[in-house]
């Protein structure tokens, strides 16, 4: 099987774009067929779309890629060549890097940001729920998420807490309050506040709102939500729903969207809630797709803060912070990638063994045929399975010392040429039955061991 992702992202697409794409890619899993890949699993976040698969050889890569983006083609309604242009295809190992770095906040608008390890996380168990998944994909994505944790850990990247909703409400506090720490505490100590929307990024926000000081904190979810999420997290902001809505924009200093709904309040709507209103607005827009259409900005006392404000006012994290992270994914891609060669190798000296084992059983099968259960024939079978041992010997740790060096590819295809072996499709069959490679290769070193001891 050969891993693969597709990835589309806010450091060559605008984020119009990658709101367009993430809403084609929601079908993806659901509609590629399971004969271009093994499994799938979708990361969409605000600033990035990213697709993981397997696929059955590297020639099969390409096509599933192609069926892939014809299917957000299709359900975006986007031109394929515009879609394909958006994406970039990377296989195996870069694969695995850029998803160790994704995960980490590398790559992040705002460097070092905590959030997305959640968001890979969350991407893993929606796509477990669904039956979408594989192994290698399940083991890919913890030990990313894993990494995430140990460099959160190990250095002081994002130890400041950035995130992309905490650098929205500071750039909505150098607004309303300036550079003035008390002026900043007075601010959100006094502002009503609307936040729409329940979803991960507006637990988050309520979070970092309270510990802002925040005390008039209302909160709306379309879907009927809000009273369950804010007693969920200690019942101290206040739930709104029905018409008590529309007083909420009316009276609100700032207003928070982080529900990607399909819903998007206009600026004729806006204007029309705050008909009356004289007080001055801040818009703080966190959601993909938009909560609030950008022409707010336009209106009169309203300053309209957007996933795109955020991004120029990212701060930069020190270099040296930076490089450490770098380093822990190296190494964390290293052992990832040494393990994943070492279980590959296990493909392959299962599948030599099975098919040795296979044969000696069917001659010694033939040797009871013949002569029954007598000490001769036993000693006969002994001294067959012996050989057989000492056979595998050589075979076994060339097949090791290939995954250690990156040529497992060329000794899979010796087996197929020499015994005419496949090792793929008889792990693909062996693990259909439920025989597991874990347990042939413990079989496997005990018969060593055996040898050895002989």
């Amino acid at each position: 099987m050969v891993m693969f992702s597709l990835v589309a992202a806010h450091t060559w697409l605008d984020l119009e774009t990658v709101a367009q794409l993430a809403s084609g890619s929601a079908e993806v899993s659901e509609t590629v067929s399971t004969d271009a890949v093994a499994g799938v699993v979708t990361l969409s976040t605000c600033n990035r779309v990213e697709i993981y698969a397997e696929a059955g050889s590297p020639q099969n890569v390409e096509q599933a890629s192609k069926e892939i983006l014809r299917t957000i083609a299709k359900t975006t309604d986007m031109p394929y060549d515009d879609v394909a242009a958006a994406f970039k295809l990377y296989r195996n190992d870069a694969a695995v890097r850029h998803l160790f770095e994704v995960g980490s906040g590398l790559k992040s608008a705002v460097v070092g940001e905590r959030e997305i390890a959640g968001q890979v996380r969350r991407a893993l168990s929606e796509a477990r729920e669904a039956g979408h998944t594989t192994g290698t994909l399940t083991k890919l994505f913890e030990t990313a998420t894993r990494t995430a944790k140990d460099i959160g850990a190990q250095t002081a990247l994002g130890a400041t807490g950035r995130s992309i909703v905490s650098v929205a409400l500071d750039l909505a506090t150098e607004l309303r309050a300036g550079t003035s720490v008390v002026g900043a505490q007075r601010f959100w100590k006094d502002a009503n506040i609307l936040l729409v929307g329940t979803g991960a990024y507006a637990g988050t926000t309520l979070a970092q709102l309270e510990a802002r000081g925040a005390k008039n904190v209302a909160v709306h979810s379309s879907s009927g939500r809000a009273q369950q999420f804010v007693e969920d997290r200690g019942d101290w902001a206040m739930a709104l729903g029905g018409s008590d809505v529309e007083g909420a924009f009316a009276e609100a200093d700032v207003l928070i969207g982080v529900s990607g709904g399909e819903r998007t309040v206009s600026a004729t709507q806006l204007e029309k809630l705050r008909e009356g209103a004289t007080h001055r607005l801040t818009v703080l827009d966190l959601a993909l797709t938009h909560d609030f259409d950008p022409a707010i900005g336009d209106l009169p006392a309203v300053d309209l803060i957007t996933l795109e404000s955020v991004k120029m006012a990212a701060p930069t994290e020190q270099q040296a912070s930076i490089t450490q992270a770098h380093q822990l994914v190296d190494k964390a891609v290293d052992e990832y990638l040494t393990e994943k060669r070492e279980r590959t190798a296990a493909d392959a000296i299962v599948t030599l063994r099975g098919h040795t084992m296979a044969v000696l059983e069917e001659e010694m099968a033939r040797v009871q045929d013949r002569h029954g259960c007598t000490a001769a024939a036993e000693e006969v079978q002994l001294a067959m399975r012996r050989m057989v041992r000492q056979i595998l010997h050589e075979p076994t740790v060339r097949a090791r010392q290939a995954a250690a060096n990156g040529t497992l590819e060329e000794y899979e295809a010796a087996l197929e040429t020499v015994f005419g072996l496949d090792v793929a499709e008889a792990t693909k069959d062996r693990q259909h039955n439920g025989r597991t490679n874990t347990v042939a290769a413990a079989q496997l070193d005990t018969s060593e061991a055996q040898q050895r001891t002989a």
